[in-house]
């Protein structure tokens, strides 16, 4: 089974081999149907510290890393 895979923005690069990545995606209104952004950030691991704020990164599903960091970094897009 493949593993899933969002592209984001880097929003936070000031922990240790961790970088804050923010995915933006379109939700529909179940009602009126009118589409919306919504965000959700996640934690990911970047080993070498070679991401930075801004940087628009691929992020894969891994196995957890520590309590709230579920996600690596793959590449820079």
């Amino acid at each position: 089974m493949p593993k899933k895979q969002l592209i984001g923005i880097v929003v936070g690069d000031k922990m240790q081999k961790t970088a804050v990545v923010k995915v933006e995606r379109l939700k529909e209104h179940p009602k009126y149907r009118r589409r919306f952004r919504v965000h959700e950030r996640y934690k990911a691991h970047d080993e070498n510290k070679e991401y930075h704020v801004g940087d628009k990164v691929v992020i894969e599903e891994t196995r957890p890393i520590s309590k709230d960091k579920h996600w690596r970094i793959i590449q820079k897009v």
